[in-house]
């Protein structure tokens, strides 16, 4: 009698730390699962909401004029003939662009580019590093990293 007594405390007490040992185990990979996927990207009040592709009229004030436009006082970009060595291209970077006023990562952000919108590339930096586009509203020009577009031909 005694020994079944003792091998019953035994056997409680092993079975006891396996299931302390399995739930530490489970919480363990739980946190580290969760913790391990990013977070939804944050929006912050001064954000511009071009890059969810919604422009406003007034995106770049400084590009518009105070003339009067009439229905026939120009033509939509669109419809431009490109200058040599300009031609379309389609966003390819997923969360969209940011349009820089100089080709650098710390100048000023002046709008942006959504994914999939089409874009006029205007030249690249000496370096190759960079790209100056113009979107094809025609209202905002800037600076993106180069290899975020892919050249589209013409419809």
């Amino acid at each position: 009698m005694r020994w079944s007594g003792l091998a019953k405390v035994l056997l409680g007490v092993i079975l006891a730390i396996a299931i302390l040992l399995g739930g530490g185990v489970a919480t363990v990979l739980y946190f580290m699962l969760k913790g391990s996927s990013s977070p939804p990207k944050p929006i912050f009040a001064n954000d511009k909401p071009s890059v969810t592709g919604q422009r406003s009229p007034t995106s770049n004030p400084a590009k518009h004029t105070s003339q009067p436009t009439t229905a026939n006082s120009t033509n939509p970009p669109a419809t431009k003939p490109l200058a040599p060595g300009t031609y379309k291209a389609r966003v390819t970077w997923s969360d969209g662009l940011s349009l820089r006023s100089e080709p650098n990562l710390d100048a000023e952000k002046v709008g942006g580019a959504a994914y999939n919108e089409q874009v006029i590339v205007l030249g690249e930096s000496a370096d190759k590093n960079w790209q100056r586009i113009r979107l094809e509203n025609g209202e905002d020009e800037g600076w993106i990293k180069a290899g975020n577009t892919q050249k589209v031909e013409d419809e």
